[in-house]
């Protein structure tokens, strides 16, 4: 029986990946094996019937090939994607994250000593439904700050003065506002946040360190945004760029968003007994594993990061070529590059945040017209910089109306 052969150049796997014919070196050996076949030279032109076979058999062995090349990529996790991505990530115990609602927070008035418990509600001016994650006390200024997330999972925008209605009515609670816009929620997990989670895996595996508690809150459901730093020192020392005082030999643990509960959880796995910590929020943990009734209680604690407002400021060269809309369009681009919605870094706690990181989003919106002059930033609106740094007790928050653009004319 004689050997099947083909004309056409063979997929090779080496030490430098797969590697595939290109489509003109398919369709010159599927014509060659025409001729062959039939012991003769036929015509190559592709407007006959041996020119439209082997046309078509070029379109089935490319998209094979393609298919190939993309089975090996998704072995790599750098480019993995999809349910090979969430195999590579089983590897690693770790699922991909679900979605997550906005999380803002609110100031809440009303008498002093008034308890607002944990899952209040309120709507904001779209209708959009939030749960309180954390009970607050109102203070001796009528006042308390409590984090809200949207029941809705997504980048949901809560812009500044919107969450304003009582949904149920507590006594004593009279009104709420945030003076901060929300952290956008998310989608289920991406690809990009999901490799940079796996990279986090040996710290998440591992205990006893900060990385892998933070690692462990991260993956916390709800949970935006975590810092976590300790201080060696045996007496207190100031850390990040509000100089935020850290306890002697202690732990410091910043979350943004999550329940309270899941999140004192989570520190439990990671957090070697008798450690001590900061922060203005508790939760308690109950040890059911490893003793019978009453269970022994571990109470841990952290610090709520403080939202602040971010200012940007854009200056662009006026160009009679961009487009009418252009400042919108701006001001979209730089609220996604902030949120990491264009899938690059977002801004976080304790984080540094360069103006030229918007730069290339603004830039693509229009190659050939627009010319960006300087993106500022500022946490006033008054005094403004090429970057900051944020505190590592302060989540960065942005809102359409503190994005300033300007066009500049020559």
């Amino acid at each position: 029986m004689a050997t099947a052969s083909s004309a056409v150049p063979s997929v090779v796997i080496s030490t430098t990946g797969l590697n595939v014919p290109e489509d003109t070196e398919i369709l010159t050996g599927r014509l060659a094996d025409m001729s062959s076949a039939f012991g003769t030279a036929l015509s190559t032109n592709l407007k006959t019937p041996q020119g439209q076979l082997a046309v078509t058999d070029t379109a089935i062995i490319a998209d094979k090939n393609d298919q190939l090349l993309a089975i090996v990529n998704n072995m790599n996790p750098d480019f993995a994607s999809g349910r090979f991505q969430d195999g590579i990530g089983r590897i690693y115990f770790i699922d991909r994250i679900a979605a997550a609602g906005t999380v803002v927070t609110a100031t809440c008035s009303g008498a002093v000593g008034t308890v607002i418990p944990a899952q209040s509600y309120a709507t904001d001016d779209n209708g959009y439904m939030y749960a309180s994650l954390a009970s607050g006390t109102i203070g001796a200024d009528g006042t308390v700050k409590i984090e809200f997330q949207n029941l809705t999972t997504g980048a949901i925008a809560c812009p500044i003065g919107s969450l304003t209605n009582i949904y149920v009515a507590v006594s004593g609670w009279s009104s709420i506002t945030n003076e901060t816009a929300g952290v956008p929620g998310t989608d289920v997990e991406g690809r990009s946040a999901f490799e940079y989670r796996r990279r986090q895996s040996v710290a998440r595996n591992a205990f006893n360190t900060a990385a892998a508690v933070r690692a462990a809150i991260l993956e916390v459901d709800g949970v935006l945004d975590a810092y976590v730093i300790d201080n060696k020192e045996p007496t207190p020392v100031g850390k990040g760029s509000t100089d935020y005082t850290l306890l002697a030999s202690s732990i410091y643990i910043g979350v943004y968003g999550g329940a309270v509960a899941d999140i004192a959880s989570a520190i439990n796995k990671k957090l070697p007994p008798g450690t001590v910590m900061n922060g203005d929020t508790t939760g308690t943990v109950q040890d059911t594993e490893n003793y019978d009734s009453p269970y022994p209680e571990y109470t841990y604690r952290w610090k709520t990061l403080d939202a602040v407002s971010i200012h940007i400021k854009v200056e662009y060269e006026e160009n009679d070529g961009l487009p009418s809309d252009i400042n919108s369009q701006i001001d979209t681009a730089v609220l996604n590059a902030f949120t990491g919605a264009d899938g690059g870094t977002r801004a976080r706690a304790g984080a540094r945040i360069y103006g030229s990181r918007y730069i290339g989003p603004i830039q693509a919106l229009d190659a050939q017209n627009m010319n960006v002059l300087s993106v500022q930033i500022s946490l006033d609106g008054t005094t403004w910089s090429s970057a900051l740094t944020m505190g590592i007790d302060q989540e960065p928050t942005l809102d359409a109306t503190n994005i300033i653009t300007e066009a500049v004319s020559e």
